[in-house]
């Protein structure tokens, strides 16, 4: 297991100037944010006449395993390990099935080295759960009660957590290669 974070970690670095030029290269016409910058709308849930739609995830994953690199600030790096803690605590509270199996492969490592004049965190993903969300803001949101939720407080750290990332996500989608190829 050790060998498999270390060469994960490894290829993580050396692929991570690549995929963060292929995740972050948008058409010049586009002026949106990267989707991990946006938190969630802290409005009501529906009510249960009208259930909400279904929506396709923005950042899922169809292989085994998977990698996401995040850019935090340098200063922001408590603010970022804070959200984390608090995502690992609903994983560890959700009734939800798939938060369940998302948090039993959830593994968050800093990278000791600077990245440009960032601080690189890699998101270890193995194994995931196929077509789930992974976007670290809607698996928080899917972490908290219809009352925490509404609480102003939430909206605030929504906030706190967005201005803490440098860059939306790079993903890597990860599958196993045999020892004999």
């Amino acid at each position: 297991m050790r060998s498999f974070v270390m060469l994960t970690f490894g290829l993580a670095v050396a692929l991570a100037p690549a995929a963060s030029f292929a995740q972050t290269q948008q058409p010049p016409t586009s002026q949106q944010p990267p989707a991990t910058q946006q938190p969630p709308a802290t409005q009501a849930p529906a009510t249960a006449a009208q259930p909400p739609a279904a929506t396709a995830p923005k950042v899922p994953f169809t292989t085994p395993a998977g990698i996401l690199l995040v850019q935090i600030k340098p200063d922001q790096t408590a603010v970022f390990e804070e959200m984390v803690g608090k995502l690992k605590a609903g994983f560890a509270s959700t009734t939800d099935e798939t938060l369940k199996k998302q948090g039993a492969g959830f593994r968050v490592y800093k990278a000791t080295e600077p990245f440009g004049s960032n601080t690189l965190y890699v998101v270890q993903l193995d194994p995931v759960v196929p077509n789930a969300e992974y976007d670290l803001f809607a698996m928080l949101q899917k972490t908290l009660t219809p009352d925490q939720l509404r609480d102003p407080a939430t909206a605030e750290m929504w906030k706190k957590f967005a201005g803490a990332f440098a860059a939306g996500l790079s993903k890597l989608s990860l599958t196993p290669v045999s020892a004999g190829q």
